[in-house]
Order: structure tokens, then C-alpha cells, then sequence
């Protein structure tokens, strides 16, 4: 790579899986990146449903759900790491919109204990301070749980993408949030001016 060409970030994009993979969980997946750089990429998989719900999530946690516009939404398999771990893909929660916070003066700090924020206005939390917020009814509006995460090492997306694994995207939030899980591959291929029909496994990538 040349020294004045500056790598590669994919932080806030769609990897849009091609024919060519294979693999059960990845095969037409869309993986939303929350985090890119020198030492590797972190994503969660937005497209593939688990068998429960959030409120049945919720119940096995012994806290019952107070927000019933999210009842009914599937937990999603964000990935083959940590699968019993769950993690929170949200709009961002400034501490100074909760009110009586003693963090209310410091605009630009998390609300949550353990929270990744990713340029483009959205945050990733792994703490259960979240979770207690939805179980009152508050909590971020816009949001979607995934057990389990991807992660590819240093220079592996790199790789796989030279191989025309994925094609990338910058990410929609109304693919993320608005649209019903079993249409995100195509929303997604949309983004692109393409359809699943129009892909090959030896196409390349954007």
C-alpha cells in the first residue's frame, strides 16, 4: 500500500455477503461493522433471527419488558463470538437527556456503563444497565439485540474482501431500524443499485 493512501475503514458500513459464502450463519448476511482499524473488524450480523423474542429474552432475565413496541422484535444471532452474550445496537443516549443524571453537564458522554460509540450516531453497549432501562419502559428508542458478535483479525476482512466475499455499503439506519429483518439483504443490496439476482460468486466488491 502506498504511505499516502490511508487504510481502509469500514467503521459504520454494510457487509453485504456474496453467493460464494457458504457458511450457514454468514450465507446472506448483512453485518452492520461497529468498529474497523489496524487490529481487526468487530460486526454484528442484522439479518438472521433467533428463535425468541425480546420479550421472551427478557423474561428468562427475570425483567419483564415495559416496552411493548419492541415485544415482538427478534433477537438476532449477531455472530459465531460470545453467543451468550448479548449486545446493544442503539441510537445515541446523551447523559444530559436523562434527566437528574450527574452526568447531565457532559454532553458528550455515554449514558451506559459499557458502550462503544461509532461515528455515524450510533452506540454499542454490552452492560445490563441498558437492558434494566428497557425493562422500565426507557431506554433507547431505536435499537436492535444480537447475541453474539463477528470479529475478523488483523487483515482478515481485508483478505476475505480481495476474495469477493463481501460487498460493502455505507450503513442505512433504516435498514437497520425500519425494516423488517427477512427484507435487510435486499434493502441492503439496494443501497448499491443491485438485487440478488444480479450477483455472481466471482463478482466483485464496491
Amino acid at each position: 500500500m502506498p504511505a499516502d493512501t490511508a487504510p481502509m475503514n469500514l467503521t459504520h458500513h454494510f457487509l453485504i455477503a456474496m453467493p460464494g459464502v457458504r457458511d450457514a450463519l454468514f450465507a446472506r448476511s448483512v453485518v452492520y461493522v461497529c468498529e474497523h482499524n489496524e487490529r481487526g473488524t468487530l460486526g454484528l450480523i442484522i439479518n438472521k433471527p433467533s428463535d425468541i423474542t425480546l420479550s421472551q429474552l427478557f423474561d428468562k432475565l427475570d425483567m419483564p419488558l415495559q416496552r411493548a413496541d419492541l415485544a415482538t422484535q427478534p433477537v438476532l444471532q449477531g455472530g459465531p463470538v460470545q453467543t451468550d452474550r448479548g449486545f446493544v445496537l442503539h441510537e445515541v443516549v446523551h447523559a444530559s437527556a436523562v434527566e437528574g443524571t450527574q452526568q447531565a453537564q457532559e454532553q458528550d458522554e455515554t449514558l451506559y456503563a459499557s458502550t462503544l460509540r461509532i461515528p455515524g450516531g450510533l452506540e454499542m453497549t454490552t452492560s445490563k444497565d441498558v437492558l434494566e432501562a428497557l425493562a422500565t419502559g426507557g431506554g433507547p428508542q431505536r435499537l436492535l439485540i444480537t447475541l453474539g458478535y463477528s470479529a475478523w483479525g488483523e487483515g482478515q476482512l481485508e483478505s476475505e474482501l480481495r476474495e469477493n466475499a463481501w460487498l460493502t455499503v455505507g450503513a442505512d439506519l433504516a435498514v437497520l431500524f425500519d425494516t423488517p429483518v427477512s427484507e435487510r439483504y435486499d434493502r441492503a443490496l439496494a443501497l448499491l443499485g443491485l438485487q440478488s439476482w444480479m450477483l455472481t460468486a466471482e463478482a466483485g466488491h464496491a
